[in-house]
C-alpha cells in the first residue's frame, strides 16, 4: 500500500487544526473552573475543544486511505506549529534545544515520508 499524497495534507493540516486546539486550551485554562456554566461561557477553552475535535476529524480523512505508520508520525508537525504559536501567542521563548529538536522532528517526518514512497 502506498500513502497518497492528499492523505499525507489531510494529516499535516489536522497537526496544524489539533495545534491550535492546543493554544485555545492554554488560553481556556485560566480561567477553568469546574462548573458548566463557566465551562460554556470560557470561549478559548470551547475553541480549543472544538479545535481538537475537528484535527479528530481530518486526521480519519487521511489515515483512511494511507499506511498508518508513515502518517501518525506526521502528527508531531503540531509541535513545530505549537512552538509557534506559543512565542505568538503567550510570549514564549525559543530555545536552541526547541530549534534542535525540532529540526529533528522535521527530518524524521521528511525520512518517513520518503519511505512512504
Amino acid at each position: 500500500m502506498t500513502t497518497p499524497l492528499s492523505s499525507m495534507a489531510w494529516i499535516m493540516f489536522a497537526s496544524f487544526i489539533g495545534s491550535l486546539g492546543a493554544v485555545g486550551l492554554k488560553a481556556g485554562a485560566k480561567n477553568f473552573k469546574f462548573d458548566l456554566k463557566i465551562l460554556l461561557t470560557n470561549w478559548p477553552l470551547m475553541a480549543g475543544i472544538s479545535g481538537y475535535l475537528l484535527s479528530w476529524v481530518f486526521f480519519v480523512m487521511g489515515v483512511k486511505k494511507g499506511e498508518l505508520s508513515i502518517l501518525y508520525p506526521m502528527v508531531s508537525l503540531s509541535y513545530v506549529w505549537t512552538l509557534i504559536w506559543s512565542k505568538m501567542f503567550f510570549g514564549e521563548q525559543f530555545t536552541r534545544a526547541k530549534v534542535v529538536a525540532l529540526g529533528l522532528i522535521l527530518v524524521g517526518v521528511a525520512l518517513l515520508g520518503l519511505g512512504g514512497r
